[in-house]
């Protein structure tokens, strides 16, 4: 990891908000490279079982591995997979009373966040980076929804899916580990998920895509006495990483997940560790949070050589042609790689003459720019250069562009009509 000028003194977190646990990953001022924060000191347990548990009688919350225990000795009720609930937004009743589920997830996230209180205080506290599986529009709520009442000292809260951890973890490795494909195999023994880290070096920024690849065939059901099978496991598994091998330059393969721990995958690494590296672990998404979160308050220079290109991320640049100074220019509304759920912009434009706006999608792969016309009907008409238009620009989703337009007419001269216009327009 390069870390360039600091702009901060304080610690930055990358928060990883699995299905069923947590872990936390943290950057130290003083620190060399991201660390993640261990449950039993100086042993590499990271996982924080995604649990609280309400002791009976009594409004106790316990949470984690403290959750899990009280729940076993029925001292009280557990909750699970928080994330989950907080997602589907369905109240949670437990001993007859009803409780708001992105309240128990942070809830749950508060307390968690003080076991790092013997590394740093709260109030050293710069930034935070939460990464979860999925970030469509529902989880984007419902973490907005949770992020102002952890009371945090810092407004810098930000939100990226696995796919983009992915992304940060593997240009903070040395060049040499992703120069080709790169190969991330999570395995929960439910789902194996295969995600392909692939740069497009003849692009300016160089752009990356993941491709990501659930398989179902993995699945391991539990048998009476309590214990995984391993049959056909390691067969499988070496079928499916020979497929995604297959005719590719891989540098390196990432093995993360416990579907692993139980040391059934022979055949397979030995495939795997021909011409690659093979590295084995399970916080690679909590880091990457983290080095994100380094980028975002400047303990870590960005590397504006590659941009992202993930589902979360707007695939176009898009703007507008201007004049300016009797010479046309272009105006950039969004920048293509952001989080198209961050993408707002409100600005004031003067129209030269007629009633249209055009607007211009630039795709990041290098496709064919689309420019796309906004009739603004009703519009007064009016000498050149004399009318004024308020626009309000944002992303609906990550294919749906919306543009408000507004009459402002200009100045004492021509008063606004208090027209407005709306278009959705598809950026594909």
């Amino acid at each position: 990891m390069k870390v360039g000028k600091k702009k901060n003194s304080g610690v930055v977190i990358g928060y990883d908000l699995g299905e069923d646990y947590a872990q936390i990953s943290y950057f130290l001022p003083s620190g060399e490279d991201a660390e993640t924060l261990a449950v039993v000191a100086g042993s590499e347990q990271y996982n924080i079982p995604m649990a609280l548990c309400k002791r009976k009688g009594v409004n106790q919350w316990l949470f984690g591995k403290e959750a899990v225990r009280a729940a076993k000795e029925q001292e009280g009720e557990l909750v699970e997979h928080l994330l989950e609930l907080a997602w589907k937004g369905e109240e949670i009743a437990v001993e007859g009373e009803t409780f708001d589920p992105v309240a128990l997830l942070t809830l749950f996230v508060k307390r968690s966040l003080s076991l790092l209180s013997i590394i740093a205080p709260p109030e050293c506290l710069d930034g935070v980076m939460f990464t979860v599986e999925r970030l469509d529009g529902r989880m984007v709520e419902a973490l907005s929804q949770m992020a102002p009442n952890l009371q945090l000292r810092t407004q810098q809260i930000y939100f990226q899916s696995h796919v983009e951890s992915f992304y940060y973890y593997t240009l903070a490795q040395p060049e040499a580990l992703w120069f080709y494909e790169v190969l991330l195999c999570e395995y929960n023994n439910r789902t194996l998920r295969v995600y392909r880290f692939e740069c497009n070096r003849k692009t300016t920024p160089q752009v990356v895509f993941i491709e990501t690849d659930n398989r179902e065939e993995m699945k391991r059901e539990e048998g009476e006495t309590g214990e995984l099978p391993k049959d056909g496991l390691d067969e499988k598994f070496t079928r499916i990483v020979k497929e995604k091998c297959n005719g590719r330059a891989v540098s390196s393969v990432y093995l993360i997940g416990d579907g692993y721990r139980d040391g059934w995958a022979q055949e397979s690494l030995r495939y795997l560790c021909r011409g690659r590296r093979v590295f084995q672990g399970n916080n690679l998404f909590s880091k990457g949070a983290c080095y994100s979160i380094c980028e975002k308050t400047g303990v870590r220079e960005p590397n504006e050589d590659y941009i992202f290109l993930g589902e979360d991320k707007l695939p176009v640049n898009i703007g507008m042609r201007l004049f300016r100074q009797g010479a046309e220019s272009y105006f950039a509304i969004m920048d293509g790689g952001i989080n198209w759920y961050e993408a707002k912009r409100e600005f004031e434009a003067i129209l030269e003459t007629g009633d249209t706006v055009g607007v211009l999608f630039a795709p990041l792969n290098g496709g064919e720019p689309k420019e796309v016309h906004i009739v603004l009907e009703g519009l007064p008409q009016r000498e050149e250069w004399t009318t004024r238009l308020r626009v309000k620009a944002s992303m609906l989703s990550r294919t749906e562009f919306c543009m408000k337009v507004e009459d402002m007419g200009f100045g004492e001269l021509f008063p606004s009509s208090g027209a407005e216009w709306e278009k959705i327009m598809e950026i594909a």
